[in-house]
């Protein structure tokens, strides 16, 4: 799923969600909200929980042309953090 050729560059971070506290469907519709609000080509960063979350999210983004740059899980071992370049 990560865009392996992009995690050797230097990563912006332009905005950031967390929806650790929300359930499917809101997880990703929050994001998607989030992401139509920034510009081509920023980053957003997304703190969410593992399960369904972690599954649905970044599948939908990719559906909506998205790119994820990176998936990586977090010291608590529950939640993890996507970063998604927006199309």
């Amino acid at each position: 799923m990560p865009d392996q050729n992009n995690k050797a560059q230097e990563i912006i971070i332009d905005d950031y969600i967390d929806i650790t506290s929300d359930r499917c469907p809101m997880t990703f519709v929050k994001t998607k909200l989030k992401i139509e609000k920034m510009q081509s080509g920023q980053i957003l960063e997304v703190f969410l929980n593992e399960g369904e979350p972690l599954k649905n999210v970044p599948l939908s983004a990719q559906e909506l042309g998205h790119h994820i740059l990176d998936i990586a899980e977090q010291p608590d071992k529950k939640t993890y953090k996507i970063l998604i370049r927006k199309k």
